[in-house]
């Protein structure tokens, strides 16, 4: 077992096209319908269908509170779409009914803040820094960023308008580099999915997805990430269909439960 494995090891046991695209990112399994709502009854319990739109990043990690979360509260259903967070977001202030909202970044939180679409104050959860995705055993012998400005090497990035674009672009300043990727992508996971494809040597992606990955890809931390560790906020949205559940699930996320699932997953705490 190699030592970036044994790392692994040891942190896993501690618009209308717009709509679209959030359709398919959907989770499969259940599904809310448009103005239903919940109840809660005199006991505080909660019931019905709970939509949330979450970062890609976020994707294994609240794929697994979801079930907790319905096992906590029967009668609950939580329906997800996962994507990039611009994405999210413009469907979001588009009109696409959702209940929360967990971007990977601020500045994409305030994109629906900012439009009047979020209840109270949004508040960070959960923090996530950069990792190299490289191909199983690192066969082109990646250690730094700077490794990655090699001639031939085919390197994919996230989409600078993207949080993990923009992350990267900041660590890339802070090691005085440029980077001409072979592909821009709209979201963390379509810039592993290439890695793992093996369409493409290398990729820089959130440290998480490296986890989640497992023996797909080999990560490689640099020391440029800290400069560019992402907050990711949690926000109940103000025409949530369903206030009362929406609000729950969010105190859960929020909860020591939840958060042993995200830094079990390699999120970092706030």
């Amino acid at each position: 077992m190699t030592p970036r494995s044994v790392q692994r090891t040891l942190r896993a046991g501690a618009g209308a096209a717009v709509l679209l695209a959030l359709s398919a990112c959907s989770s499969p399994g259940g599904s809310s319908t448009p103005g239903s709502s919940a109840s809660a009854d005199g006991s505080g319990n909660v019931s019905g269908p709970v939509t949330v739109f979450a970062a890609a990043s976020l994707k294994e990690s609240f794929t697994a509170l979801g079930k907790d979360f319905e096992k906590a509260h029967p009668g609950t259903k939580v329906t997800f779409s996962f994507g990039g967070s611009d994405t999210l977001a413009a469907g979001i202030t588009g009109g696409a009914p959702a209940d929360v909202f967990a971007a990977a970044s601020p500045r994409t939180m305030a994109v629906v803040s900012d439009a009047g679409g979020v209840s109270g104050t949004p508040s960070t959860f959960v923090r996530n820094q950069l990792e190299i995705a490289t191909l199983p055993g690192n066969p082109d012998r990646i250690t730094s960023l700077k490794d990655l400005t090699g001639a031939g090497l085919k390197v994919v990035l996230c989409d600078r308008t993207v949080p993990c674009g923009a992350a990267t672009q900041k660590a890339l300043d802070a090691a005085g580099l440029e980077l001409t990727p072979v592909s821009y992508e709209q979201d963390v996971k379509s810039a592993l999915t290439k890695v793992e494809l093996k369409e493409a040597d290398a990729s820089v992606v959130y440290r998480t997805d490296v986890e989640a990955a497992g023996d797909k890809v080999e990560g490689v931390e640099f020391p440029e990430s800290a400069d560019a560790v992402n907050d990711y906020p949690i926000a109940l949205l103000k025409d949530a269909p369903n206030p009362a559940a929406a609000e729950e699930f969010v105190a859960y996320v929020r909860s020591a439960e939840g958060r042993k699932v995200l830094t079990g997953a390699g999120f970092l705490a706030p």
